[in-house]
């Protein structure tokens, strides 16, 4: 092989070893936490209990969703068109809680996050949130 047809094979190989060894310099040498639940899920096989949501509800939520998910000037009615299960499924609940949320349908803040709040709470809250929906009419 020439020397031309060398250089750009010495170049790819070198452009790789360079990356290695940044990318080996940039770690500290500690295993990387990774978070069990990252979607903050309840436990497969877990079932909701839109009575113990209710529940929860009222003592995590309502200070700013209001008692029966109709909203008040804290926090936005999640018995509301916006949050159908179409446009919000279940799980942005779950992120919701885990995450907190940031402002984009209402004019109000951002949602903080809840770590009081279990994953299975959660699905609680959610069951009941949805049976609210339904006897409103979203679906």
């Amino acid at each position: 092989m020439s020397s031309l047809q060398m250089k750009p094979f010495f170049r790819i190989r070198l452009f790789w070893l360079l990356l290695t060894a940044l990318f080996l310099a940039a770690c500290d040498g500690k295993p990387v936490k990774r978070d069990a639940n990252p979607f903050h899920l309840p436990p497969d096989g877990f079932v909701a209990d839109k009575n113990k949501g209710a529940e929860l509800f009222r003592k995590n939520c309502s200070s700013c969703h209001g008692r029966y998910a109709n909203g008040s000037n804290k926090g936005p009615p999640l018995v509301h068109k916006t949050y159908n299960p179409s446009h919000h499924a279940d799980l942005a609940f779950n992120l919701a809680v885990k995450n907190g949320v940031r402002r984009h349908h209402w004019r109000f803040g951002d949602m903080p996050p809840q770590p009081g709040v279990s994953p299975e709470e959660v699905g609680h809250i959610v069951a009941y949130v949805r049976t609210l929906q339904r006897q409103a009419g979203i679906k």
